[in-house]
């Protein structure tokens, strides 16, 4: 389906729809309060050794990210508002245990907890966000992608904000930051128990059996993830390779900020042109490949500038244009892909699809992260891990289903 010529997106979609998009902007702004600080936090005023804030860190990313499936199996038996309700209660109590542990178990207890809520309420809001939109798109209103573009830009908004938020009441202490945390959650507990409906027409309800298996069996759907892994590895690298290509051009990490910045500008003001201009002309398809591509040029920018070993700010020029490129193949593959998973996924099992995608993916991750950062200590030449990184997107093109199912 075309998109309209000029839609007014956010007035035309439903209440519940205005809901679950406010929704992943507050989940932001708190979560993202408090994640940046969380580190220079148990290294300075708990005193752990860098090896085990690594290890808790990675522990949080596990318990949110690796058990995604569970929170969308979750979301599809018992309905999406228990379990939102349910998650925000934990990150409530996650914050507010973290902001007074002291002790290394203490701190392990509240990682896990407030990664385990996301868990829950992320895949949760994700998928019906991602059914709502289909239906928006059946009813004529326009594209689904557009909606789920409304999605992207409101969470990137809400990490725009949080870290100014938590920056501000770092200057009171760690333990403030966590609260303000906690009371975002607190507010959208309050929003989802008064205004998230208990049954949401059309969404029935199934049981966890034999769900997995089907899905294990989905050669398209699991081809897509690998997709989506390969763009998110991509991603990942915002904090493992552009950290060392700053601080190599520019002698510090000072212009690492002003990059993440410009990242989060350009989604928040160019995601819905990008997205009305991508469902005029591709389809799901072509648009997660063209992101792709964008993405493999990113990095093909920086391996044919490094041997040239540029300093100051001609050698801070490959990195902008890396990030501008990734940016924009982000803004092309993640509402594309979102929009993709309901024509793949079995019908009322929407929430273990969507919560699949983020846990496949993020094991792709998990090992693509390792590698390439093992890339990084071999010795070779410089420009040869950026080259390996590009490769990964182009090659995960031909992975990509070849019926795109509704065009974007």
């Amino acid at each position: 389906m075309r998109a309209a010529p000029h839609p007014r997106t956010w007035s035309r979609l439903s209440p519940l729809l205005r809901l679950l998009i406010l929704t992943q902007l507050a989940f932001n702004v708190g979560f993202y309060a408090v994640l940046p600080f969380l580190a220079e936090h148990l290294g300075t005023a708990i005193g752990m050794a860098g090896w085990l804030v690594g290890l808790v860190l990675g522990m949080r990313t596990f318990s949110q990210q690796g058990l995604f499936v569970v929170g969308g199996a979750l979301a599809d038996r018992y309905g999406v508002r228990p379990v939102v309700l349910a998650g925000c209660v934990l990150r409530i109590a996650g914050f507010g245990w973290l902001g007074y542990a002291r002790a290394s178990w203490a701190v392990v207890g509240a990682v896990l907890l407030i990664g385990f809520a996301a868990a829950l309420f992320s895949p949760a809001v994700e998928s019906e966000v991602a059914r709502q939109a289909v239906r928006w798109e059946e009813a004529g209103r326009g594209s689904r992608t557009r909606v789920l573009a409304l999605f992207t830009v409101a969470g990137q908004a809400g990490a725009f904000v949080g870290p100014l938020i938590g920056a501000l009441l770092l200057a009171v202490d760690f333990r403030a930051v966590c609260l303000a945390g906690a009371a975002v959650f607190v507010l959208v507990l309050a929003g989802h128990a008064r205004l998230l409906p208990q049954h949401i027409p059309g969404r029935a309800r199934v049981r966890f059996a034999g769900g997995g298996r089907v899905l294990v069996r989905n050669r398209r759907f699991l081809a897509l993830c690998c997709a989506y892994g390969a763009y998110l590895l991509a991603y990942n690298q915002l904090y493992l390779l552009l950290p060392a290509e700053v601080e190599r051009a520019a002698g510090s990490q000072a212009p690492l900020a002003w990059l993440f910045a410009l990242s989060s500008l350009l989604v928040v003001t160019a995601q819905l042109p990008v997205t009305r201009w991508a469902a005029d002309r591709l389809d799901l398809r072509r648009c997660v490949a063209a992101g792709l591509l964008l993405i493999a040029a990113g990095f093909a920018v920086v391996a044919l500038a490094r041997p040239a070993a540029w300093t100051g700010t001609a050698g801070l020029l490959p990195a902008a244009a890396f990030v501008v490129l990734l940016t924009l193949g982000q803004m092309l593959v993640a509402p594309a892909v979102r929009a993709w998973v309901p024509d793949l996924a079995d019908e009322g099992r929407l929430g273990l699809y969507t919560g699949a995608l983020s846990s496949v993916s993020g094991l792709i991750v998990l090992a693509g992260s390792a590698g390439a950062g093992s890339l990084l200590d071999t010795g070779l030449p410089p420009a040869l891990p950026w080259l390996a990184l590009a490769v990964v997107p182009l090659a995960s093109i031909a992975l990509l289903p070849r019926h795109p199912g509704k065009p974007a």
